[in-house]
């Protein structure tokens, strides 16, 4: 009985342990999450502005400030 008692406490999670553990996820986070983000970005960003371009094309022969209020600014 004694045995399994001190088997049991000595596998317990220490507090240094999670403090690792955590800083260990943040650096993974972060180097793993900046290229995703900026892939992203990149594309979402070509998106709209290929909107952008296509509207004001499209009403090319309104004013300029009916053209913004309509597609927006993209610059």
């Amino acid at each position: 009985m004694l045995g399994q008692d001190t088997g049991v406490r000595g596998n317990t999670i220490k507090r240094k342990h999670l403090v690792y553990s955590l800083i260990t996820g943040l650096i993974i986070g972060t180097i793993a999450g900046t290229p995703i983000g900026w892939i992203a970005h990149q594309y979402y960003y070509q998106q709209r502005l290929a909107q952008i371009l296509l509207c004001r094309d499209r009403n090319s022969s309104q004013p300029a400030a009916v053209v913004d209020s309509i597609c927006g600014r993209g610059f």
